[in-house]
């Protein structure tokens, strides 16, 4: 187990090392660094991939936490690569993972190689949707996770028939009460940077599920037009999670990706 103090926090990381290009892994929102054991497992062999509980969710979750921006976490992204004496790296970040990459790249952008955003966006929440998650993120820290909450996460994130929703649930039925209401509410605050996406510099690729039902395809696609040189891949059947639902497409696409690295 390793955990890096830095930032003001204690966030816990795994780190294949070697002296292939870095790559990091930033998770989703409920989810922790273990969603990305697929790529880690494709890809350990030529690079060095580094993944991490964010604010807020697996090892590095506390009881008591304090609001923050992905903003504060693109910075502990940076401080995280500063401890193990990575000067820049390729960030994949899935949906809120992909947020606090996206900001990682405009506030700290020498020490970004390279960007991939799996299965996220720009722009904020559909309007529409929030007072649906609201209610959802309510019941679930009154109630716990019950078979119904339960189900609808797994669906939002993992598609129905995603064979390792067990595993999952398991993590959600024991996260803390208020860190699932404070990661709630830095999603549905955070700002919009559509009109900020032409600054982006770094070779980038956007990986998206076809069947995203969080996040509508057409919202990566934009993205990806705004972004210059952008590379777009469309995941046939793919979910939210698609890195965890259809692995091998996925896998191939950050392969050839990473092999100009």
């Amino acid at each position: 187990m390793a955990f890096a103090d830095v930032n003001g926090q204690r966030l816990y990381y795994e780190d294949t090392g070697g002296s292939g290009p870095v790559v990091v892994f930033s998770h989703g929102l409920l989810m922790d660094h273990t969603m990305f054991a697929p790529q880690v497992e494709a890809l350990r062999d030529q690079y060095r991939c580094i993944t991490w509980d964010e604010r807020g969710h697996g090892q590095t979750a506390v009881d008591e936490p304090e609001p923050f921006s992905y903003y504060d976490s693109a910075d502990d992204l940076a401080a995280l690569l500063t401890h193990l004496g990575v000067e820049s790296a390729v960030l994949v970040g899935m949906s809120q993972g992909g947020f606090l990459s996206l900001r990682c790249a405009l506030t700290h952008p020498d020490r970004v190689r390279g960007l991939v955003m799996l299965d996220s966006q720009a722009g904020t929440e559909l309007e529409e949707k929030i007072p649906v998650y609201q209610q959802l993120i309510s019941t679930f820290m009154t109630q716990g996770l019950t078979p119904e909450i339960g189900a609808t996460i797994t669906q939002i994130i993992l598609g129905n028939d995603y064979s390792g929703a067990e595993y999952w649930k398991e993590k959600w039925a024991a996260m803390f009460p208020a860190n699932i209401g404070n990661n709630f509410q830095t999603l549905a605050a955070r700002d919009d940077l559509t009109e900020r996406l032409p600054e982006i510099s770094q070779p980038t690729l956007v990986v998206h599920g076809d069947a995203d039902i969080a996040i509508p395809l057409e919202r990566a696609k934009a993205m990806a037009d705004r972004i210059p040189d952008a590379e777009l891949v469309v995941v046939p059947g793919g979910g939210h999670a698609a890195n965890l639902s259809h692995p091998e497409p996925v896998n191939r696409a950050l392969a050839d990706f990473l092999e100009r690295f």
